[in-house]
């Protein structure tokens, strides 16, 4: 009798499955669907056909699809290929990061009827992780903390031009071993709805409150951001040497941006993101003599905003004004960019700052991971890949940020086991000069 099992059926999201069919009969089509209801309470579904070996056996760590929703072998496929059945919708984790996304993967024969289903269970929060909300000194976030008894490392978690905050990337944080806030800088209650004039005093009030609560373990803190986060990740090590050892980007930007789409409208995309002292640090788009919108703002949706970040950048003088400090970073640096990244050249930012660390004789490890084909969406395993085309969150403009889903779904998975080995030889070495 036809029987699926996954191995295993239940943990946290990061950990790959082995999907088996067995008993069924030799060289038979056999298909197998998928059924999540996720974040926003949308079905995301995907579906493909196997042939069983001569054994009656499949296996998706071995075997690619007949046909489907995904083409070569991936033991995920199945996942990372879902889409959803309300057209446009992107959320794919639970609004409560403690509940569990749970997948029915049904078996199929040729004529459509089920033969056997099973579960796949996928954990944002490891038993024990404690979340509470921070509230301090103006500062807006949430904390994750390990069931592992203290002190701990910490990373600080930073979202990107979507604003709010990251839940997730801090509760998977945690249930890795790192105390983790997930800190709100804008679009969040209690925040600006925007971007525009963030102050980064307000960053290292956070740091100096992780120092002084937290405590942690040998005076390491991590600051990890995707995309604008990214961005800010990198200009925060290099701002607050002093607090921050280490630093991970995620398709981050190597110059400092203006508000661009999060902006308000009162001051414009072409007006400041920044502010220390309360006055706008430099960016590309002041006095910039080739910068131009007209690459994304002209044309058929959707935008690649890629496209004018490039005009901006054939202002060396205007790059050079807005360049990120990077070597004034006291601590490695981890840099993780998408070829075919939609929002902006990733690539070639996460270039120029290990160029400059580089020259510098940068005194840490810096690790580049440049993904073929990505795009600017990368998250974490395993989760879907295939929504390319979205509505920004704060402009409502409709982008791509770029890349294919299978490229996506390598660059979930070949990032996340980088940023774990990078923070556990950070951890290390600073442990090591601390004793």
């Amino acid at each position: 009798m036809t029987h699926i099992t996954i191995t295993p059926a239940d943990d946290l999201i990061d950990v790959p499955r082995r999907i088996l069919v067995g008993g069924s009969q030799a060289d038979t089509l056999i298909g197998l669907r998928t059924h999540t209801a996720r974040g926003d309470g949308v079905i995301w579904t995907s579906r493909a056909l196997y042939r069983a070996d001569a054994d009656g056996v499949i296996d998706l760590s071995r075997d690619a699809p007949v046909e489907g929703d995904y083409s070569d072998v991936s033991p995920m496929g199945l996942i990372w290929s879902q889409t959803p059945v309300e057209t446009g919708k992107r959320e794919v984790f639970p609004a409560d990061v403690s509940d569990a996304l749970t997948t029915r993967v049904e078996v199929f024969d040729a004529d459509g009827k089920c033969l056997d289903e099973a579960v796949l269970t996928q954990r944002l929060m490891a038993p024990g992780v404690q979340r509470r909300e921070m509230r301090e000194d103006g500062c807006v976030g949430t904390l994750f903390v390990p069931a592992t008894p203290g002190p701990h490392p910490v990373v600080l978690v930073l979202n990107g031009s979507g604003g709010g905050i990251n839940e997730p990337r801090g509760a998977l944080y945690a249930s890795r071993g790192y105390a983790a806030l997930a800190l709100g800088y804008f679009k969040t209650p209690g925040l600006s709805d925007y971007i525009s004039n963030t102050p980064l005093e307000y960053f290292r009030r956070a740091l100096d409150w992780i120092s002084r609560e937290l405590q942690p373990a040998h005076g390491f803190i991590a600051v990890s951001g995707q995309s604008r986060g990214g961005e800010l990740a990198l200009l925060l090590g290099a701002t607050y040497p002093d607090r921050i050892k280490a630093v991970i980007g995620y398709v981050p930007g190597a110059v400092v941006h203006s508000a661009q789409n999060a902006a308000d409208p009162a001051t414009g995309r072409e007006g400041p993101a920044w502010l220390i002292d309360g006055k706008p640090l430099p960016h590309l788009w002041e006095n910039n003599r080739t910068a131009s919108w007209k690459p994304f703002d002209d044309g058929p949706p959707p935008h690649r905003h890629e496209r004018a970040i490039r005009t901006a950048l054939l202002d060396q003088e205007a790059v050079e004004r807005a360049r990120i400090r990077v070597e004034q970073i006291d601590g490695p640096v981890l840099l993780l960019s998408a070829a075919d990244d939609g929002s902006w050249p990733s690539s070639d930012y996460s270039r120029m700052v290990v160029d400059k660390l580089e020259q510098q004789k940068h005194a840490y490890p810096v690790n580049h991971l440049d993904f073929d084909q990505a795009g600017h969406a990368i998250a974490f395993p395993y989760v879907p890949t295939t929504q390319l085309v979205y509505a920004h969150p704060v402009s409502g403009r409709i982008s791509t940020g770029g890349g294919r889903p299978a490229a996506n779904a390598h660059a979930d998975e070949a990032s996340w086991r980088a940023v774990l080995n990078f923070l556990n030889a950070a951890t290390s070495t600073r442990a090591k000069e601390q004793a």
